[in-house]
């Protein structure tokens, strides 16, 4: 493809878009025989058999003494296993730059830590806000500029599928020793893959470099994981399991989605606001589920997991289902607020996050 050329074109105010979503556990406290009969079934008999990949067994909080700390730990991928966005996502876009022949196009560490900041990570308007700065390709006509950043964005992905599963992507220090101390101690963990927003892959590539020695002792959750679930077979309703009457999976759905609804409105009331629940964040639901199945997988209480989180939207979640959450800053977010967070670290270790500090809930 031949090298494209840049000219400088007027820039337009950016647009400013502002998204308010909500989400409410699902409970019901309006039909006790369905919850008390939905109750009594064993989380086991919702997951279909493996198809030959690890799935993590799930387990409900058991009532038995147990040595075991009543504590389990969430850890998100991007950001806090990895500082993707530092050791990755920059040149990954300069790879996309050179596929598709912008000459003009190279993001320097100071270049791109301006457009993070002006953009809020939004990569899209990062973009934006780059190529009204330099010019736009020539040959690009003004009302396919949305399709050429989604191409940009295409090949920047799969730059950074690449680029995370070689050794220039490393390990954020003391993660790996945070890991193990956990499992030293009792306390179950897992990784979370579903909502990172470099995708699924991405996530994983980073996850094998812990080694298979210690992955073999975490439960891995991502999107089949999460839908072999018994919470997420309720809300998605994918995949339920024959075992599981289907009668009581549609009343269980209906009265959820009605507690919802009702709990959604009352908090509008308050809010002068008007919500409608089948409106909320398909994005911010799918992270709500995640949650929950991960607190299925370690077998325990969603107050009683800790999610170790590196994302604005991993927080909001978190809030929303009453679970706990410790903030680890990457260079995304060296400057972002976490005001429902129970602390915010700068790392693992030392005077930052340990498992220690976890167990005695001394959060700072």
């Amino acid at each position: 493809m031949a090298a494209a050329r840049c000219l400088p074109l007027r820039a337009s105010p950016p647009e400013v878009a502002k998204a308010f979503s909500s989400s409410i556990p699902a409970s019901s406290s309006s039909s006790s025989t369905t919850t008390t009969a939905a109750a009594s079934l064993p989380l086991r008999a919702a997951v279909p058999p493996s198809s030959g990949r690890r799935i993590p067994p799930l387990r409900c909080a058991s009532s038995q003494g147990s040595a075991s700390p009543d504590i389990a730990v969430l850890l998100e991928v991007e950001g806090v296993l990895a500082d993707v966005y530092r050791f990755g996502n920059r040149q990954a876009f300069n790879v996309a730059f050179q596929k598709l022949g912008l000459d003009c196009a190279n993001w320097t560490e100071p270049i791109y830590a301006d457009l993070v900041r002006k953009a809020s990570g939004d990569e899209e308007r990062m973009l934006l806000l780059f190529f009204n700065r330099i010019g736009w390709p020539t040959s690009l006509p003004t009302n396919e500029k949305e399709s050429f950043m989604k191409s940009v964005l295409r090949e920047k992905l799969k730059a950074l599928e690449v680029f995370s599963a070689s050794d220039s992507l490393p390990l954020r220090p003391g993660v790996e020793q945070f890991i193990d101390d956990a499992l030293n101690e009792g306390v179950p963990v897992a990784i979370l893959t579903t909502y990172g927003r470099n995708g699924e892959k991405t996530s994983r590539s980073i996850i094998e470099k812990l080694g298979q020695e210690r992955t073999s002792k975490i439960h891995i959750v991502g999107k089949e994981e999460v839908e072999r679930s018994l919470y997420g077979q309720l809300v998605l309703g994918e995949g339920v399991a024959s075992s599981l009457d289907e009668q009581l999976v549609k009343e269980a759905q209906k009265a959820a989605s009605a507690e919802k609804q009702r709990i959604a409105e009352e908090v509008a009331s308050i809010l002068k606001l008007s919500v409608d629940i089948n409106a909320a964040s398909k994005s911010s639901e799918k992270i709500i589920v995640t949650l929950r199945a991960g607190s299925e997988y370690v077998g325990r209480d969603v107050q009683n997991c800790v999610l170790v989180a590196g994302s604005q939207s991993g927080v909001l979640a978190a809030e929303r289902i009453g679970m706990p959450c410790i903030v680890v800053r990457s260079s995304l977010t060296a400057r972002a607020e976490f005001h429902s967070a129970k602390a915010v670290m700068d790392g693992f270790g030392g005077t930052d996050l340990t498992i220690s500090k976890l167990l005695s809930k001394k959060w700072s």
